[in-house]
């Protein structure tokens, strides 16, 4: 709440340099960002327009039908609350009249053509302009408590693999293990999971994203945990990739390289803070963990980017991949780093980290704190 005033401002800067009267969201992370509205993970979904927010330049409006009025009132504080139903083009013109509004820019990536026409229609002399990126921009550079409850989610899934860990035998599956670590997060402080957990075992681990099944753990196979905890709606991500019984000597290699990917690109990161320089940029840190994986061969078996930007979205800026820009990183910012290897149908590695950057003290921090050293389990 104490943050909430300086970002309206900053959006409201945008608004004037743009010519724009009003700014219409529509993304939950947004919505909590900038008013203060919570919509649960999925909640979005049955919630029609309740949420959905207008920012001018001396006005916040939050929407909310019957279900979500007095919710809007106490989490929204200092905005009006405006009574919506699921038809918003039938109070469109008065919502954007209240706010003497004629260029109206509109979370474009969001909103559907249907709805975009119907709110065209409903106000023909309002002009929609697109809005890409404004607030996700803003939400990539971290405010002081935005990174200590990163943090804490962090330290919630640490121990919540820790414990874990002791407990994993062969013969469990996927399900169950995945299950058990969802346990340890929601009883460890968690809110809520930053997403569904992802164990993977043995071949399965080939699949960057796939979901837990009822395969079963098994000796001589690795086992790969990719996870999160949300804590006052920040979340962590953690990616690591177990051993059960003695790991096969291909295994062992692919994981060797996969550590020095990630060694590759958290020394780029600490080069560009000791020079001084500018840099990097989401593309150079992505690259110099390619260039490792690339030199052992295994180019085509890492198809995904280096890393991603986390805060009130698991996946939010800056990105760090082949496709980011060339812009230096924000700063403060988190990020993960989180290379991999997979091989069809045999196995996969990834080892993922998330890491605070932060240009102004020359600071470098893993908030992931879970051992990254290889870790035989089920014996």
């Amino acid at each position: 709440m104490a943050a909430r005033p300086a970002r309206l401002a900053r959006l409201r800067a945008r608004l004037a340099a743009e010519g724009v009267d009003a700014y219409f969201g529509i993304r939950p992370e947004h919505m909590r960002y900038l008013t203060g509205f919570v919509l649960d993970d999925g909640e979005d979904r049955v919630a029609g327009n309740s949420g959905r927010f207008l920012v001018s330049a001396d006005q916040v409006v939050v929407l909310a039908d019957s279900r979500y009025r007095l919710q809007a009132a106490a989490q929204a504080v200092g905005a009006r609350i405006e009574p919506t139903t699921y038809d918003l083009a039938a109070t469109w013109p008065e919502l954007v009249k209240s706010l003497g509004a004629r260029r109206v820019a509109v979370e474009a990536a969001l909103v559907s053509h249907q709805l975009w026409q119907q709110l065209q229609l409903a106000a023909p002399d309002v002009e929609l302009v697109e809005a890409s990126g404004w607030v996700e921009a803003d939400r990539a550079t971290k405010e002081p408590a935005e990174v200590e409850r990163i943090r804490s989610a962090c330290a919630v899934a640490d121990r919540s693999l820790a414990a874990l860990v002791r407990r994993i035998k062969p013969g469990q599956s996927e399900r169950e293990l995945a299950l058990s670590l969802e346990w340890e997060m929601r009883t460890g402080c968690a809110d809520g999971l930053a997403f569904g957990v992802a164990c993977l075992v043995g071949p399965d681990a080939a699949l960057p994203h796939g979901s837990p099944s009822g395969r079963e753990v098994r000796v001589g196979q690795v086992l790969l945990f990719d996870f999160g905890a949300q804590v006052d709606g920040y979340r962590s991500d953690m990616t690591r990739t177990l051993f059960v019984g003695e790991p096969r000597q291909r295994d062992l290699e692919i994981y060797e390289i996969v550590a020095a990917a990630q060694g590759a690109s958290i020394a780029a990161l600490q080069d560009a803070l000791h020079d001084g320089r500018p840099g990097p940029s989401g593309r150079e840190v992505d690259a110099a963990a390619r260039r490792v994986i690339e030199d052992a061969g295994h180019g085509d078996h890492f198809g995904h980017g280096t890393g991603h930007g986390i805060g009130l979205a698991t996946h939010e800026l800056p990105t760090l991949s082949r496709a980011a820009t060339d812009d230096p990183l924000p700063s403060p910012t988190v990020f993960s780093v989180e290379p991999g290897i997979y091989l069809d149908g045999q196995t996969g590695v990834r080892i993922e980290d998330l890491v605070l950057f932060d240009r102004t003290r020359a600071d470098l921090e893993r908030l992931t704190g879970f051992p990254r050293e290889v870790l035989v389990v089920g014996v």
